[in-house]
């Protein structure tokens, strides 16, 4: 193998430096990163970059973590190159933020390359993955039931930003060598004189990645000596697919989403005739936009929410990790916090014929809708400036006593008072009243066999509003019982 020929190849195919950027190396001293900083070297003429060397010591390894650092920094200067050497302590970082060691270090790491990079006015930061880390990685997610998204491996070009543990402007991240194999990467170091540090935590076999380098690899070997090769031919064929469901899922986001800072919601129809991949994208979506974060989100997670959309009854709710619930509504379903519905009266079972006189519990709900008929003069200023959106004064005569409750239906429409009897589609009164998507299917509609006379909480209808003429009045509100 060529490796600076294929380094060069990997980085045009994937555009990853711009002519006059400066690069930063992540470099440890091993292998991989020594490799990567003298390959760059040799090409950062004709690619037309400046190189700026970081090293983070983790704090791990006690003295020998303290030797890289200082090899580290002999090399760069002796190469004329600047460098940035910065300590942490990682075991600490890993207690209080109870992540295994292995993910505390990543994030470290990659924290401080962003801080680097910002400093020192970089287009990126270059790491020293290969081939082999690609195949490892595509295993360790495969076993833990990944989806697409994480079947297709190491990306070669990474931005780091929207995670919420992360700090500091994106980072951006390329990966040089991935379509290196390890052993090629150790050849070129011994051809060109190269002496790596050695990390002897490679080697230790608590380290779930190393049992897959050292035992479940080379037992995969021994059914298909080119196993490796078949891993990431593979990986590269799924992000192909992933990146055009990813684009299919995006369109039918724009089409069908309603999103908050707090709440995503999705319309039942139209999600019953998307296909079931799409329908797993979109959710993985929507917490990835509610959590910043894909962790801990399972394929078992995303099936439950899917099948739980169709299976649910109105009402019905389903728990996802990191806090979030699935709850179902008559026409839309919600994915948001664990009280995605505000504190209101809504109506989850409809139409409810009311009692008038009389007391009417709302379905499933520890609201009651009271209708109490009055007699007395409709001038009153407790009617006439009702400051409650709960309460509703009507003209007896004109809504009669044959009402029901009920939610919105298609083609609604009614006299919204204070328009002077102008029609106006209820869709349309819901959308200027600024009414959540999620909340309109729920909304409760007083109705007489003519028309909606209150649209509660918001607005009574203009025929049967209250006058001076009127002898009998009927007050409808919302209470929450105990």
């Amino acid at each position: 193998m060529d490796l600076p020929q294929t380094v060069r190849n990997t980085i045009e195919e994937h555009q990853m430096v711009r002519p006059g950027e400066t690069v930063v190396i992540g470099l440890s001293g091993g292998p991989d990163s020594l490799c990567l900083l003298h390959v760059l070297r040799t090409l950062r003429l004709e690619l037309q970059i400046e190189l700026y060397v970081a090293h983070l010591e983790h704090g791990i390894r006690g003295a020998a973590s303290r030797a890289d650092a200082e090899f580290v920094r002999n090399l760069a200067q002796s190469w004329h190159l600047p460098v940035s050497v910065e300590h942490a302590d990682v075991p600490r970082y890993s207690q209080e933020q109870k992540l295994a060691m292995e993910e505390a270090a990543r994030r470290v790491r990659y924290l401080f390359l962003g801080r680097v990079v910002t400093a020192v006015g970089a287009g990126s930061a270059a790491v020293g993955h290969n081939a082999d880390d690609q195949v490892e990685t595509i295993l360790m997610h495969w076993m833990r039931g990944s989806g697409l998204e994480g079947l297709r491996g190491i990306p070669p070009v990474q931005e780091l930003g929207a995670e919420p543990w992360w700090s500091g402007p994106p980072l951006r991240v390329i990966r040089p060598l991935l379509e290196v194999p390890r052993p090629e990467i150790e050849a070129y170091c011994a051809r060109q004189g190269l002496q790596p540090r050695f990390d002897r935590s490679n080697l230790d076999l608590t380290y779930h990645r190393n049992r897959i380098r050292h035992e479940l690899i080379p037992h995969l070997e021994s059914f298909n000596p080119r196993i490796r090769e078949i891993l990431r031919r593979s990986a590269k064929t799924i992000a192909d697919d992933y990146d055009y469901l990813r684009h299919q899922s995006l369109q039918a986001w724009d089409r069908l989403v309603e999103e908050t800072e707090e709440t995503i919601s999705f319309p039942l129809e139209p999600w019953t005739r998307l296909h079931p991949s799409l329908q797993r994208q979109l959710l993985r979506e929507a917490i990835r936009r509610l959590r910043k974060s894909l962790r801990d989100i399972t394929w078992t997670h995303v099936e439950q929410a899917r099948v739980g959309v169709e299976k649910l009854d109105t009402g019905g709710r389903i728990t996802l990790p990191q806090g979030l619930f699935l709850t179902k509504g008559y026409h839309r379903f919600v994915i948001g916090e664990s009280r995605p519905y505000p504190d209101l009266p809504l109506l989850w079972e409809s139409p409810l014929a009311l009692s008038v006189p009389g007391h009417n519990p709302l379905p499933d709900s520890p609201w009651v809708l009271h209708c109490q008929i009055m007699t007395g003069d409709g001038a009153s200023p407790i009617i006439l400036d009702n400051p409650d959106p709960w309460h509703a004064y009507l003209d007896l005569d004109k809504a009669g006593r044959d009402l029901t409750l009920r939610v919105r239906r298609t083609g609604d429409r009614f006299q919204p008072l204070g328009m002077g009897g102008q029609s106006k589609s209820l869709t349309d009164f819901m959308i200027d009243a600024k009414i959540p998507q999620h909340l309109r299917d729920l909304l409760p509609l007083v109705v007489s066999p003519q028309h909606i006379v209150w649209v509660a909480g918001y607005r009574v209808d203009e025929r049967v509003q209250v006058t001076s003429e009127t002898r009998q009045i009927l007050h409808l509100w919302f209470a929450k019982e105990a």
